[in-house]
C-alpha cells in the first residue's frame, strides 16, 4: 500500500520512520558516514510503503520536480530488510516513475544509483549516462529512463 505525502504533509510518525528507514539502510547497514538528513527533503514528494494498513514502513524514496536539465529526479530508495526480496523495491521504483510521469508529463528521470544496482535499475528502463563515481565511498553511476 503507498501513500505520496509533502513534506509538510508527513506526520511526525511517518518521518521519524522513513528517516530511520533512510538510516538504517544508508548509514547503518553500509556502514556509510554521510549526512542523511542533506536539507532536501522539503522539496520532495515521499513515497511511504507499508505491507498492511498501519504496519511498519516497507520502502519509502523521494521524487523532485525536474531539475535544470529537465529531468524528474527520483533518489533515497530503501526498503526495509524484510521487505527485500519480495519485489517491494521494483513497486516502488514502478510507482515513483508513474507518479513523475503523472505529474511532470514525458520529463526524463534522472538517479544517482549504486553500480552494484545498475542491472536492477536497467530493467526498469534506466540506461546509464556516466562512468562510475564514487559518493560516500560506494561507487554510484548517473541514469536516465525516457
Amino acid at each position: 500500500m503507498f501513500a505520496w505525502r509533502s513534506f509538510d504533509a508527513l506526520g511526525a510518525r511517518e518521518l521519524h520512520d522513513l528517516l530511520r528507514l533512510r538510516a538504517d539502510a544508508f548509514v547503518v547497514e553500509q556502514n556509510c558516514a554521510f549526512a542523511e538528513i542533506d536539507g532536501r527533503d522539503p522539496d520532495a514528494l515521499h513515497l511511504l510503503a507499508r505491507r498492511a494498513e498501519g504496519g511498519p514502513l516497507a520502502g519509502t524514496l523521494r521524487l523532485f520536480p525536474p531539475d535544470a536539465a529537465g529531468r524528474a529526479v527520483i533518489g533515497r530508495v530503501a526498503t526495509a530488510p524484510a521487505a527485500r526480496g519480495t519485489g517491494l523495491g521494483r513497486a516502488l521504483m514502478a510507482e515513483g516513475m508513474a507518479e513523475a510521469r503523472r505529474r511532470f508529463g514525458p520529463a526524463p528521470i534522472a538517479i544517482g544509483a549504486q553500480t552494484r544496482l545498475e542491472r536492477f535499475y536497467g530493467g526498469l528502463g534506466f540506461a546509464r549516462t556516466s562512468e562510475d563515481y564514487m559518493e560516500d565511498g560506494i561507487p554510484h553511476c548517473a541514469m536516465e529512463a525516457r
